[in-house]
């Protein structure tokens, strides 16, 4: 079976970050892979590129329950999160003085309609 089609480019996701490409490429195919399985984990859902993909895992029953292919809300919640991974490498953003804020989550807000299985 050929590898599955990604859901975000590795240029799409250079681009997200405005990082050219050789810098910071190994850190930022982790951060991409952590952002896809963030948002997949978050919906409770596997998340696939294209209906053949899809297709593919489900014949091969790897898809698990409720597949779902990434449209422009997913995958835009899928580059939020990781820019805020490569952005912010830590839990929590100190501002001046003694203020610490944690950091806004939006693709939470992107993500939230497609969420499935999570009780009440």
């Amino acid at each position: 079976m050929a590898d599955p089609t990604p859901i975000i480019t590795a240029d799409e996701a250079l681009a997200h970050l405005r990082v050219d490409a050789g810098t910071d490429d190994a850190l930022v195919a982790l951060y991409t892979s952590a952002a896809v399985q963030s948002a997949s984990n978050y919906m409770n859902r596997r998340v696939y590129a294209t209906a053949d993909d899809m297709a593919a895992a489900v014949l091969a029953g790897t898809a698990g329950d409720d597949p779902i292919i990434a449209d422009d809300a997913i995958r835009a919640a899928i580059l939020l999160i990781l820019g805020k991974l490569y952005s912010n490498r830590e839990d929590v953003v100190t501002g001046t003085g003694r203020t610490v804020q944690l950091l806004p989550d939006g693709s939470r807000y992107l993500l939230q309609p497609y969420r499935v299985g999570m009780g009440v």
